[in-house]
């Protein structure tokens, strides 16, 4: 037996010391806070995942003064810095929603635009930032009030470079609409990652206050989860609420969508053949912030493609996912979960507060991309949704 094996073994039969107390020193106590587990044997340093009250290695200080130096021998170049700091970045968003562009630009005229979950605003204010529209009106909604005093306490919700803002706390599902905000009244509305956090039976309720709030011809700009995305396959035992419904640890819901799906709730007929044609898989290198390309946290799933075929690794997007050729609605109990199967509350054929189309879809396609950590050698599958639907002119009075 090697010497690395024997430490193993040795080490996998110690006890594991269970953590009693919080490792975090106040700075105003006399004393260090009671710890649990001390390194009292610098032999025993493997055999437990963490060690309170460890003071710092001799030659801290050095590792220290490396790191800063390196990173101050190449920092951001002074012409590139007041992009950073001056406005918010969510490029993304500009680049797959250019009508949010176009609406801030000088010579659109009045523009309501409204962002639905605005969270913290890291959508609304970028827009904000940029905006060159004296007529421009955003309005931010979030059912969290907390999110809400957030973007409410933002130096550029206080004082607004141009155009105006307005935060309120809303429930997309509530049955009555933004206090202030009348019918018919808004050009654009944001729906980034917040249908996949409603209750399947929730889905009509939030798309007919969208169509109340909506202008005739007004745009619904949509982004959220796909099917199979990696936000799915990494889900642990105790969090399927049903099939593709699940539970976060942080107690938020979160679906995972098929375009049939979307279809159906906006349109009331399942996603054009085009759309659901096989795409190539976009390969890109991870990028040192992911919000950017989605809020939620990216979790890399490690390239197990070297290791023994008994292991199970994660699946490819080849394995999980086959073409979009048929929709079928619901499963049964001891059915398997299949590709473009739609959620049972959509086979009900009753009209989303009037006759279906409530809109006519201008884009609808699903965003594959495998992101690639090359330094670490780690894969990360995402699969998003996105849409674009034209809310459909009200039909002309009978003489």
């Amino acid at each position: 037996m090697s010497s690395a094996e024997g430490h193993a073994e040795e080490t996998s039969t110690k006890t594991r010391i269970p953590k009693t107390a919080s490792s975090v020193h106040d700075v105003s106590a006399e004393k260090p806070p009671f710890g649990s587990r001390f390194l009292t044997n610098e032999a025993d340093v493997w055999s437990q995942n963490a060690w309170d009250h460890v003071p710092p290695p001799t030659d801290q200080d050095e590792v220290i003064s490396a790191a800063l130096n390196r990173q101050k021998n190449a920092p951001v170049p002074d012409e590139e810095k007041p992009k950073y700091n001056d406005k918010p970045a969510r490029h993304w968003l500009h680049l797959e929603f250019p009508e949010l562009k176009a609406a801030a630009e000088a010579r659109a005229g009045p523009m309501v635009i409204a962002e639905v979950g605005c969270g913290a605003g890291n959508a609304v204010f970028p827009l904000l930032a940029a905006n060159e529209n004296p007529h421009l009106s955003l309005k931010a909604y979030d059912y969290s009030s907390h999110a809400v005093k957030l973007v409410q306490s933002n130096p550029l919700y206080l004082s607004p470079p141009l155009g105006t803002i307005e935060a309120a706390v809303w429930d997309l599902t509530s049955p009555t609409l933004p206090p202030g905000l009348e019918p018919g009244s808004v050009d654009i509305l944001t729906l980034v990652f917040v249908m996949s956090a409603l209750h399947p039976k929730e889905w009509a309720n939030a798309v007919s206050n969208i169509h109340k709030l909506l202008k005739p011809g007004g745009l619904v700009l949509l982004r959220d989860y796909g099917r199979y995305d990696l936000t799915q396959l990494r889900f642990k035992g105790g969090r399927l609420l049903d099939d593709n419904f699940y539970i976060r640890g942080d107690k938020t819901r979160v679906y995972f969508f098929e375009l049939d799906e979307f279809a159906l709730l906006f349109t009331g007929s399942p996603a054009p053949a085009a759309s659901k044609a096989n795409t190539t898989i976009k390969v890109e290198e991870e990028a040192d912030d992911p919000s950017d390309s989605d809020p939620s946290t990216t979790r890399p799933v490690p390239d197990t493609s070297q290791t023994q075929s008994s292991i199970q690794s994660t699946p490819t997007l080849a394995e999980v996912e086959a073409p979009l050729s048929s929709l079928s609605v619901g499963t049964t109990e001891n059915t398997p979960q299949k590709t473009g199967v739609v959620h049972p509350v959509l086979a009900q054929s009753s009209a989303i507060d009037g006759s279906h189309p409530l809109f006519a879809i201008e884009q609808l396609g699903v965003d594959r991309r495998l992101i690639v950590n090359r330094k670490r050698q780690l894969k990360m599958y995402r699969v998003w949704m996105q849409g674009k639907f034209r809310k459909a002119s009200e039909p002309e009075p009978k003489p």
